[in-house]
């Protein structure tokens, strides 16, 4: 019986396992190893760490956790989860099976990419979901925004407005929506409601094949995809789940399942409109996280939560 199950090993769950174990707690970090952020070479606004290997954040991360034996890393994926009377039983992909007192949940999302030939071979690459992750590396590019959705469309204005005087957005086949049409021809952003037969080329150097042949050149592209969430755990253990997919949770990152917490970019506070995607947010919520289960399970032992 473990104290704490970490489900999920990128910036959220590494942190929560670090805070975790640092309170000689004993921990197992369960991890799938295929991260959000794999494509990405670099990472940014994480103070001291800006522009650094998102994949050498999370080797370094892992190295660090060696020092403390109390703290195991497990690869694997867990299949169900269900509570029990004495916490919580999850079931691994390799036929075994782990049990403990508390459960954090850091799985992260999954980007649920436009079907063009090419979008996710370059994502990460010079097809880029965050102007507040990539925006200063592609200031004064020659920009194209992929997607039709309002939430999409209206990106093209944002990084207009921050990064570029160069800016079209392709719709891949779609009319613009109504509501941003007018915005759009006012801000003097381009569009080609086009199909988007293929993405290719390389970073600063990337060409948008359209269905009647013409090609379209361009520095960089946005792509705001929508998501899912990588796991159905905490559906399975049956946490409150927001109308964007996110797992709803409050200010100490707890689910509405007891003793089952949330971190990272699969969950968020009811009152914000989006989860953060930004690692140094993830490692934020992990240590959160850890801190207050740790202080739920000090209470329950301690007899004080009367």
């Amino acid at each position: 019986m473990y104290d704490v199950i970490v489900v999920g090993g990128g910036p959220a769950g590494l942190n929560a396992a670090l805070v975790s174990g640092r309170q000689r707690r004993q921990v197992l970090l369960l991890d799938a190893g295929n991260p959000r952020n794999a494509p990405a070479e670099e990472m940014h606004m994480f103070l001291s760490r800006d522009g650094f290997s998102p994949a050498e954040l999370r080797r370094i991360g892992r190295e660090q956790l060696t020092a403390y034996p109390n703290v195991e890393i497990r690869e694997g994926s867990v299949t169900r989860a269900k509570d029990t009377a004495a916490g919580f039983a999850l079931a691994l992909a390799d036929g075994g099976s782990v049990e403990s007192r508390k459960v954090v949940l850091a799985t992260g999302q999954v980007d649920l990419l436009e079907e063009v030939a090419g979008v996710s071979d370059l994502f990460g690459r010079g097809v880029y979901h965050c102007p507040f992750c990539h925006g200063w590396e592609t200031s004064r590019m020659t920009l194209a925004v992929l997607g039709h959705e309002v939430s999409q469309v209206m990106q093209a204005l944002y990084v207009a407005d921050r990064f570029s005087d160069d800016v079209i957005v392709f719709t891949n086949g779609h009319p613009v929506p109504g509501q941003a049409a007018d915005r759009l021809a006012a801000a003097g952003i381009g569009v080609v409601e086009d199909t988007v037969t293929r993405v290719e080329g390389e970073a600063g150097a990337i060409r948008l094949v359209l269905g009647d042949g013409r090609v379209v050149g361009r520095q960089a592209v946005y792509h705001r995809a929508p998501t899912r969430q990588h796991s159905d755990l905490a559906a399975q253990l049956g946490c409150a789940i927001l109308p964007d997919g996110c797992v709803r949770v409050d200010e100490f990152q707890r689910t509405t399942v007891a003793g089952v917490y949330a971190a990272g970019d699969m969950a968020r506070l009811e009152a914000l409109p989006d989860a953060l995607t930004f690692v140094i947010t993830g490692a934020a919520d992990g240590a959160r996280a850890a801190v207050w289960l740790d202080q739920e399970l000090f209470r329950e032992d301690a007899g004080l939560n009367a």
